[in-house]
């Protein structure tokens, strides 16, 4: 079994089944995108989001599957700019489904090919790249409700 670690600075939910890791420069939006999604299964935009991690994450693959864990020191906490480190609800562990890239250069209206998937210590997963001062939120939603047409 290959069981690559590593710690990123990144963010993630767990939004249904499989988690959402958001990555992205500090500053970028990524732990107000995560409180956007959680925010959004309250509103019932989404059937499930619980955070994973923010800020720091913990990687590894595990079966071939790509496995996230917050850091320790910061399970269930949150930064909500304007508010400073919250305490919410959190799931230990999730299985990697989507990989969203904010601040994104390669980002495109009709994304090449290419851009559409990421490997991560081997697992390829569906990548969203989110062009610089684009609202994430919306697109992240859209990719997680809706089946692509090609």
């Amino acid at each position: 079994m290959d069981r690559a670690n590593s710690t990123i600075h990144a963010t993630a939910v767990l939004t249904g089944m499989k988690a959402t890791l958001i990555r992205g420069p500090a500053g970028s939006g990524k732990s107000r995108l995560a409180w956007g999604l959680v925010t959004a299964a309250a509103q019932g935009a989404l059937p499930f989001a619980r955070l994973v991690a923010d800020d720091r994450a913990l990687l590894e693959i595990n079966a071939g599957r790509l496995v996230i864990r917050p850091a320790q020191e910061l399970a269930g906490m949150i930064e909500i700019r304007g508010l400073g480190v919250r305490r919410i609800e959190f799931e230990s562990v999730a299985v990697v489904g989507l990989v969203v890239d904010l601040n994104a250069e390669d980002a495109g209206r009709l994304p090449e090919q290419k851009a559409t998937s990421v490997i991560i210590h081997g697992a390829k997963l569906p990548r969203l790249a989110v062009a610089p001062g684009m609202s994430a939120l919306p697109l992240v939603l859209a990719a997680l409700r809706t089946p692509s047409a090609g």
